[in-house]
C-alpha cells in the first residue's frame, strides 16, 4: 500500500511515465513559444518602466521623450542577437546553449563562466518575473500589497508542481495565458494608437521632478552636464536591456522541440523576436505619447491599460493576463535551468542527481532546486522588482558575449558554407553584447550589480570543486587488477539501552557476522544499570556486556570514543556498529521515538574503517526469536490469522506437510 507521501505526490505530480514516452513529451512550435518565450515576451511589462525610472530625473517631459529612441537601439541589438542565436541553433542542434558553445570553442573556463552566469540569471528570472507579476496584481488590488512575498512564494511553488508534472503538460497549461497576453497587448497597442490618432493623448499621470540639467532654451550643454546626460542614457539603455533576457532560452532547449528540432526552434525564435520587438516598441511609444511615468503603487503598463481601456472589465482582464505571463515567464527558467544543470551534472560539474529525469520525465531535482533558491531570493529582497532588476540581465549578456565569441571561433575552425558572413554576424553580436555587459556592470554596480559580479566567480569555484571531487572519487574507487578477496576479521559493537526484542534481533545479526561482539550500555542511572546487569546474567547469550559511564548523560561521545579505541587496536581492520532501530507502523509515530539510530549513523559517517548497520524492528510485524533465545511464549492473540498460519507452516515437520486435496 503506498505511503501518505506517495499518495500526495501522485495527486500533485501524476503517475510515472515510461522512458519510451520521452518522444511524446516534445513540444510543437506553438506550445514551445508559450513555454520557452514567455520570459522574453513578458519583459515588456517592466523593460520600458525601468528605462523611465532612470530617465525620471530629466525635467518636464524629457524623460518620456528619450524612452522610445533608447528602445529602438535595444530592439536593434535584439534583432542582431536573435540572428546570431539562429546560427547557433543550426550549428549546435543538440542544445546546451552558451555553456556548450563556449566550452567547445573557448575552453572549459569560458564554459564555466557562461554556465555560472546562466544559472544566476535563471534564478533571477524566476524572482523578477514573479515579483513583477505580483506587482501587476497589487496595482489592480492595492489591498494585497502587504502580502506580496507570500503570493510570490505561492506562485513559485505552484510553478514547481506544474513543471514536475512534465514539459508537455506544463506547456499545455501555459499556452492559453501566453496567447491571451499576446492578444491583450495587440489590443493595447492598437487601441492606444487609434486614440492617439483621434487626439486622445493624456496628461502625465505622475509628474516627474523638475531638475534642470538641460537648458530649457536649447543652449549647448556644458561638459559635466553632457557627461551626466550621456551616462544617464547609458544607464537607461542598460536597464532596458532586461527586455532581451530569455532570448537564449530557445537555443538552450532545442531538444525539447519535435522533429525537425533545429528548424522548428529557429522558426520559434523568429516569432519570439518579432513579437517582442513589436510589443516593446509599442509600449515605449505609447508611454512617450501619453507621458506616462512610474508611480509608487502602479506599474507603467497598468497606467497605460487604465487610460486606454478605462477601468472596466477589459482593464482587469489585461492585468490578469499580465500577471499570468509574468508568472509564466518564470517557467522559461524552470524549463532551462534543470536542463542546463543536467548537462553540467553529466560533465561532473554539478551533483549527479541533477542529471537524472524524474517520474514524469522532467529533471525533477533541478526544478526543486531552482524553486528553493528563487524563494530565498524573493524573501531576501521582499519581492521588490526595483531591487532585483539591477542584478538581472548582467549574467545573460555575459552569456551572449561568450556564446557569440565561441561561434566566431567555430566558423573559423569548421569553414562551413558561408562561414565568413556567419562569423561576421556573430562577431558583431559578440562586440555589441560585450559592450552592453561592460555598460551594465559599470552603471548598475552600486545599485546591486556587485552582488552578481561576486557571485559568478563563487559559483565557478563551486563548480570546479564539484568536478575535482568527482575526479578524485573516480580515481580512488577505480578497481585495478584482480586481487583475490580475502575474508576480513572485524569487531562488532551493538549499543543497547535495554533487553528488548529489538536488541535481541540486533545481537542475533551481530553474532552471524563475527564472533567478536561487544554489547555496549551507556550508564546514566546506577539503579537501571544494576537491573540490566542482573537481567543480562539471567539471559546468558554468550555476549559480553560492556558498561560505560556517561556523567553528562550523552550516548554518542562515549560510544564514539569506545569505537575509536577499538579501531586503533584493530590495526586497520573493520569495526562494525550494529544499531537496533525501531520502525513504527505510521509516519506520525516516528515523532514519538528518539532518533538515536540516526544520530549514531551520522556520528560515524566520516570515520574510516567503521561500518554502521541498522537492524530494523518493525512494530506490529516483529519476528519471534524463539529458536535462538528460547522464547517459549505463545503468539499474541492480536496477530493476524495469516501470520499465525505462516508460522505454523514454518514449524511443521517434513512428513507432516498437508497433502493437497484432490482437484485442488
Amino acid at each position: 500500500m503506498p505511503s501518505t507521501f506517495m499518495r500526495v505526490k501522485r495527486l500533485l505530480v501524476g503517475r510515472p511515465l515510461a522512458s519510451e514516452r520521452l518522444e511524446h513529451e516534445r513540444l510543437s512550435k506553438t506550445t514551445a513559444l508559450a513555454v520557452l518565450s514567455s520570459d522574453a515576451i513578458s519583459s515588456v511589462a517592466y523593460a520600458t518602466e525601468q528605462i523611465l525610472f532612470v530617465l525620471a530625473v530629466l525635467p518636464g517631459i524629457a524623460a518620456t521623450a528619450y524612452v522610445f529612441p533608447v528602445s529602438v537601439v535595444i530592439v536593434a541589438l535584439l534583432v542582431l542577437v536573435g540572428l546570431s542565436y539562429r546560427q547557433t541553433i543550426f550549428a549546435y542542434p543538440s542544445g546546451g546553449g552558451s555553456f556548450t558553445v563556449a566550452k567547445d570553442n573557448l575552453g572549459v573556463r569560458a564554459g564555466l563562466v557562461a554556465a555560472a552566469a546562466l544559472l544566476t540569471d535563471y534564478v533571477l528570472t524566476v524572482s523578477v518575473s514573479i515579483s513583477s507579476g505580483v506587482a501587476a496584481i497589487t496595482s489592480a488590488y492595492p489591498v494585497l500589497a502587504s502580502y506580496k512575498v507570500t503570493i510570490c512564494i505561492g506562485a513559485i511553488l505552484l510553478l514547481m508542481v506544474i513543471n514536475l508534472r512534465g514539459v508537455r503538460e506544463s506547456g499545455a497549461l501555459f499556452s492559453l495565458p501566453t496567447y491571451v497576453f499576446i492578444a491583450m497587448m495587440l489590443a493595447l497597442i492598437g487601441v492606444g494608437l487609434y486614440r492617439l490618432r483621434m487626439g486622445h493623448a493624456l496628461a502625465p499621470v505622475v509628474g516627474p521632478p523638475h531638475i534642470d540639467p538641460v537648458s530649457q532654451h536649447g543652449a549647448s550643454l556644458s561638459a559635466p552636464v553632457a557627461f551626466a546626460f550621456f551616462y544617464l542614457m547609458l544607464r537607461g539603455f542598460a536597464e532596458g536591456c532586461a527586455a532581451m533576457t530569455g532570448t537564449e532560452a530557445i537555443s538552450n532547449g532545442i531538444t525539447a522541440f519535435r522533429a525537425p528540432a533545429p528548424k522548428n526552434a529557429a522558426k520559434t525564435l523568429g516569432w519570439m523576436v518579432g513579437i517582442l520587438a513589436v510589443f516593446f516598441l509599442g509600449v515605449s511609444w505609447l508611454a512617450q505619447q501619453y507621458a506616462v511615468m512610474p508611480a509608487q503603487n502602479e506599474t507603467v503598463l497598468s497606467q497605460l491599460g487604465r487610460h486606454i481601456f478605462g477601468m472596466g472589465k477589459v482593464y482587469f482582464v489585461f492585468q490578469y493576463a499580465t500577471f499570468a505571463i509574468l508568472v509564466l515567464a518564470a517557467n522559461t527558467a524552470f524549463a532551462d535551468f534543470p536542463r542546463l544543470a543536467s548537462i553540467l551534472a553529466s560533465e561532473k560539474f554539478m551533483p549527479r542527481q541533477l542529471a537524472a529525469r524524474g517520474d514524469r520525465l522532467a529533471f525533477s531535482n533541478g526544478i526543486v532546486m531552482l524553486a528553493l533558491v528563487a524563494i530565498l531570493l524573493v524573501w531576501i529582497f521582499h519581492a521588490q522588482t526595483t531591487a532585483l532588476i539591477p542584478l538581472y540581465a548582467i549574467g545573460v549578456f555575459v552569456c551572449f558575449t561568450l556564446s557569440q565569441a565561441g561561434m566566431v571561433r567555430h566558423w573559423f575552425t569548421t569553414h562551413d558554407a558561408g562561414w565568413k558572413w556567419k562569423a561576421t554576424l556573430n562577431g558583431m553580436g559578440a562586440i555589441a553584447t560585450g559592450i552592453v555587459s561592460i555598460v551594465q556592470v559599470v552603471t548598475k554596480f552600486t545599485s546591486g550589480a556587485w552582488i552578481v559580479v561576486v557571485l559568478i566567480p563563487l559559483i565557478i569555484l563551486l563548480l570546479r570543486a564539484i568536478h575535482e571531487h568527482y575526479r578524485l572519487f573516480a580515481e580512488e574507487v577505480k578497481f585495478v587488477g584482480h586481487s583475490p578477496i580475502v575474508p576480513l576479521h572485524h569487531t562488532v559493537v551493538v549499543p543497547i539501552n535495554a533487553i528488548t526484542k529489538a536488541t535481541a534481533g540486533a545481537l542475533v545479526y551481530a553474532t552471524t557476522i563475527s564472533a567478536d561482539v561487544h554489547a555496549i550500555y551507556i550508564d546514566f542511572d546506577s539503579t537501571a544499570t544494576a537491573q540490566l546487569r542482573a537481567d543480562w546474567g539471567k539471559w546468558d547469550i554468550g555476549v559480553d556486556l560492556v558498561v560505560i559511564q556517561s556523567p553528562y548523560r550523552t550516548v554518542l561521545r562515549p560510544l564514539v570514543e569506545y569505537v575509536e579505541n577499538l579501531r586503533r587496536d584493530a590495526l586497520g581492520e573493520l569495526v562494525t556498529v550494529v544499531v537496533p532501530e525501531i520502525v513504527p507502523r505510521r509516519w506520525w509515530e516516528h515523532f514519538l521515538h528518539n532518533k538515536t539510530a540516526l544520530y549514531i549513523r551520522t556520528a560515524f559517517l566520516f570515520k574510516p574503517n567503521v561500518v554502521v548497520t541498522a537492524v530494523p524492528f518493525h512494530l506490529g510485524h516483529s519476528a519471534r526469536l524463539r529458536d535462538r533465545f528460547d522464547y517459549d511464549e505463545q503468539l499474541d492473540e492480536s496477530l493476524d490469522e495469516d501470520v499465525r498460519m505462516t508460522r505454523e507452516m514454518m514449524l511443521m515437520e517434513p512428513d507432516s506437510t498437508p497433502t493437497p486435496k484432490a482437484g485442488g
